[in-house]
């Protein structure tokens, strides 16, 4: 379940996109960065975020899912 990271043409994982994303936050809140860096950072941060709903999001539809299954198995002993 692979998530395409659209900017690099990719497959990352969620922990890979958590990481960078750490690391970009890391240096936006050092400074030092031209306005242009800064912008960029930002826009890299926004997509490794969505990178990472996504795979949680997913996470979350598979645990409902294993859920109701074993909701439905109970109710059908």
């Amino acid at each position: 379940m692979a998530k395409t990271d659209e900017a690099a043409g990719t497959e990352v994982g969620y922990e890979q996109a958590r990481d960078e994303l750490i690391e970009v936050v890391r240096r936006l809140e050092m400074g030092g960065t031209t306005l242009e860096e800064s912008l960029a950072l930002w826009e890299r941060g926004e997509e490794l975020a969505k990178v990472c709903r996504r795979w949680l999001e997913g996470a979350r539809e598979r645990l409902n899912a294993a859920l109701d299954e074993g909701a439905e198995e109970e109710r059908e002993e």
